[in-house]
C-alpha cells in the first residue's frame, strides 16, 4: 500500500512580493523595515509612473520628496509606523496655474488623518461597534488620543449620516437623556433621542430637550417621510407634544404607561412628605410612621402579602390622621388599574370618571393636580389601549447611550457624543465601513 502524499501548497518565493503581501498595501514598493526601536517602522513609496499635470496634462517633474509618518495596525505584536515617502511634483509649463502638488493615495491614507486608511476603519469599528474607549485603543496603537478620535469621527460620520441607514418609520419615539454636567455647579445639559420604536433603532440625537431641535429634525426629513409616521410615543412632556401636534398632526400620540404610573407615584410621595411636615414639623425620620411606610406606598397593591398590607394600613392610621396620604394611595392604585385591560372605550370611561372624582375639593392638592394632568393627556393615555405601543424601546436606546458614555468616561463635545451614540445604537450598515469615504 503506497503512502499518501500531502499536497504542497503553492508558495510565493519572490522576496519583494512577500514583503508586499505582509505589508498589505496596494501598488507600493517596500523600501525597508526597521525594528531596532520600540516601533516597527515600515518604509514604502507609491509604485507609479510620472504623472501628468492635472490642469494642462504635461508630464510633471519631480520637485522633492518628504516623509509622512502614519499610525498603522500592530504587526507581529509590535506597535507599527508606516513611513510613506511622498513625492512632490511640479508642472514645467510656466503659464500653468497648477504649480506643484503632492501625490495622494487614499488606499494608504487620507491627507488630514494621521493614520493609515485600514487603521482608521479598524479603530472606528473598535470604538463605535464594540464601545471601547478611545484611550484604550490609542494605547494599543501607541498613539495620541486625538489621532484615534479624529479617525472615529471622520469614518463614523460617513456611516451614521449615510442616506440609507434608516428608511420609513411607522412608530416614532421621543425622550430626553442627559448629555453632560458642566461647570462647578454641574449644570445639566440634556439631549433628545429620536427612536424608531418598532425597529428598536436610534435614528438621531439632537441637542436640548425643548421642541426646537426635534422640530428642525423632522422638517429636514421632508413631508413625505413625516406622513409615513402613524404612531408617536412620548412621556408626559409638553414640548414634545407640541412638536408632534405641529409636525405629525395625523399620528396617534401615545403616552407611555410607565411615565403615567410614575407620575401617580410621585404625587403620592409629594403628599406623604407634605403631611409629614405638617404633622410632626420635620422631614421623615426612621421612627416616623409615614417615613416607615414610604416603600410600601409605592409598591403595587397585588404584590403586598397580608402582613405587608396590615403593616401599611396600621402605619397610615398612625401617621395620617386626616386620610390625605391614604386618598393619594388609592388614587395611585386607581391609575394602575387603568392598565389592567386593553379596551380603549372602557379605559376612556374609567379615566373620565377617575379624573372627575379626583377634582373633589376635599381631596389633597396633589390628587387634584394629578387629576388635571390626566385630563389634559386623556386621549394620549388611552391611546395605549388601542395600539399597545410604549416608549420602552426609546428607554432601551437611552441605556445604550449611557453605556457609550460610561465607556468614554463622559463627553464634552456634542459631535463626538452624537457620532459615538449612533455608531453603537443607530444600527449603521457596518458592511459599508470598507468602502465609505471619511467626512
Amino acid at each position: 500500500m503506497s503512502a499518501r502524499r500531502s499536497r504542497k501548497p503553492s508558495l510565493e518565493t519572490n522576496p519583494e512580493r512577500i514583503c508586499e503581501i505582509l505589508v498589505g498595501l496596494p501598488d507600493v514598493n517596500v523600501l525597508g523595515v526597521d525594528d531596532s526601536t520600540s516601533f516597527l517602522e515600515v518604509h514604502v513609496e507609491c509604485r507609479r509612473s510620472r504623472p501628468g499635470c492635472p490642469e494642462c496634462g504635461v508630464l510633471a517633474h519631480l520637485k522633492d520628496q518628504r516623509v509622512v509618518v502614519l499610525v498603522d495596525l500592530p504587526c507581529f505584536g509590535k506597535v507599527t509606523r508606516l513611513h510613506w515617502y511622498k513625492r512632490r511634483w511640479r508642472c514645467p509649463e510656466p503659464e500653468c496655474p497648477k504649480g506643484s502638488w503632492t501625490e495622494e493615495d487614499e488606499r494608504i491614507g487620507f491627507a488630514r488623518l494621521a493614520m493609515t486608511d485600514r487603521a482608521g476603519r479598524w479603530v472606528t469599528a473598535q470604538v463605535g461597534r464594540c464601545a471601547r474607549s478611545v484611550n484604550e485603543v490609542a494605547r494599543e496603537l501607541g498613539c495620541d488620543w486625538h489621532t484615534v478620535n479624529d479617525a472615529v469621527l471622520a469614518y463614523g460620520t460617513a456611516l451614521v449620516d449615510h442616506p440609507e441607514r434608516f428608511a420609513d418609520v411607522e412608530a416614532l419615539g421621543l425622550d430626553e437623556v442627559l448629555f453632560v454636567r458642566e461647570g462647578p455647579r454641574h449644570y445639566q445639559r440634556f439631549s433628545t433621542s429620536i427612536v424608531d420604536v418598532e425597529a428598536g433603532q436610534l435614528l438621531d440625537v439632537v441637542p436640548g430637550r425643548s421642541g426646537v431641535a426635534p422640530r428642525r429634525w423632522l422638517a429636514a426629513r421632508g413631508e413625505q417621510w413625516c406622513e409615513g409616521v402613524r404612531l408617536a410615543t412620548i412621556d408626559l412632556s409638553g414640548p414634545y407634544r407640541s412638536v408632534l401636534d405641529e409636525m405629525l398632526p395625523h399620528a396617534v400620540q401615545v403616552a407611555d404607561p410607565f411615565h403615567v404610573v410614575r407620575l401617580a407615584n410621585s404625587k403620592l410621595d409629594e403628599c406623604r412628605r407634605r403631611v409629614q411636615n405638617e404633622i410632626v414639623g420635620h422631614r421623615g425620620r426612621k421612627e416616623d410612621p409615614l417615613y416607615r411606610c414610604r416603600r410600601l406606598l409605592t409598591k403595587a397593591d397585588e404584590r403586598l402579602d397580608d402582613g405587608g398590607r396590615e403593616k401599611l394600613l396600621g402605619l397610615l392610621r398612625a401617621g395620617d390622621p386626616h386620610g390625605e396620604v391614604t386618598t393619594a394611595w388609592h388614587a395611585k392604585e386607581a391609575v394602575r388599574e387603568l392598565y389592567s385591560h386593553d379596551d380603549p372605550v372602557l379605559a376612556l370611561q374609567w379615566l373620565d370618571r377617575l379624573t372627575e372624582d379626583m377634582d373633589d375639593a376635599d381631596h389633597p392638592i396633589e390628587v387634584r393636580t394629578l387629576g388635571r394632568t390626566l385630563t389634559r393627556w386623556r386621549l394620549q393615555i388611552t391611546a395605549w389601549h388601542g395600539t399597545g405601543v410604549t416608549n420602552g424601546p426609546t428607554e432601551a436606546m437611552n441605556n445604550l447611550i449611557k453605556r457609550t458614555k460610561r465607556a468614554a468616561f463622559g463627553f464634552r463635545s456634542f459631535r463626538s457624543y452624537r457620532i459615538r451614540a449612533l455608531l453603537y445604537a443607530g444600527k449603521p450598515d457596518w458592511s459599508l465601513l470598507a468602502e465609505v469615504r471619511p467626512i
